[in-house]
């Protein structure tokens, strides 16, 4: 595969200081898995305790959302992206289905998080996925292409060289479904394709994540398909067991 392998861990809306306190006091006794890159995204008020306790630990911290212009000023209960690199953040996630389901984010906006993301130094991991009503339409390649074709459009091929895509069918996302491993391959060789098609360089290096009820007992055979290249987790990741057990898999 050559690409290295990165889990994500999407804290949500969870989280306290004590819970943070014994995530990493819980780390303290464990050895890291080699080749694999740790990244946890908390709450936003929870970003600097957690970018302070992660420090030294090899794992890195980022927010879970962004706002979509690159200006100061009257933008109330926004955070900009230079906001969450001055204070030592550098990923951020973006388009995550609940943004755009429950908020309303558009593809067009989405782009627009990635583009400020990437000016202020951030990599951005662009969530995209279908619906389950989508998918039994046949529509899944439609949805993906167009979720991925704004970026492309927007930014450019070259920009997903400095960014990761994470697949996440909406339908298998904290309900207990998984996507098949032959399904999850499919939609990351079409994602991955979609890329090729503008710059075959870029898409083979392009970090691919799958998530959607990722646990310990399931992700060696997803991160065994040859175009899935870790995961993004979500309740999975509020403990160093079950976090630790998916990095370790495969």
């Amino acid at each position: 595969m050559g690409r290295n392998r990165l889990v994500a861990g999407n804290w949500k809306m969870n989280g306290s200081s004590a819970l943070i306190q014994s995530f990493f006091d819980d780390m303290k006794n464990q050895s890291l898995p080699d080749q694999v890159g740790l990244l946890l995204c908390p709450p936003l008020v929870y970003l600097p305790e957690m970018l302070a306790a992660a420090r030294g630990t090899g794992i890195s911290v980022g927010a879970q959302t962004v706002c979509e212009t690159a200006e100061a000023g009257a933008f109330t209960g926004e955070v900009s992206a230079e906001m969450l690199s001055d204070i030592g953040a550098s990923h951020v996630i973006v388009g995550h289905s609940e943004r755009r389901h429950i908020y309303g984010e558009s593809s067009d906006m989405v782009a627009s998080k990635f583009s400020a993301a990437q000016s202020a130094g951030l990599v951005p991991i662009l969530c995209v996925g279908e619906t389950l009503e989508e998918r039994e339409a046949g529509n899944m390649e439609t949805v993906l292409a167009e979720q991925l074709g704004c970026v492309l459009s927007q930014c450019g091929a070259s920009a997903l060289g400095q960014a990761i895509v994470a697949y996440e069918p909406v339908w298998a996302i904290g309900t207990g479904k998984t996507a098949s491993p032959e399904q999850a391959q499919a939609a990351h060789a079409f994602l991955r394709s979609q890329v090729a098609a503008q710059d075959d360089t870029i898409a083979a290096g392009l970090q691919i994540l799958y998530g959607g009820s990722v646990k310990p007992d399931n992700a060696a055979e997803l991160f065994a398909c040859e175009d899935v290249d870790g995961g993004l987790i979500g309740g999975a990741s509020l403990k160093v067991e079950s976090f630790l057990g998916i990095a370790r898999a495969g």
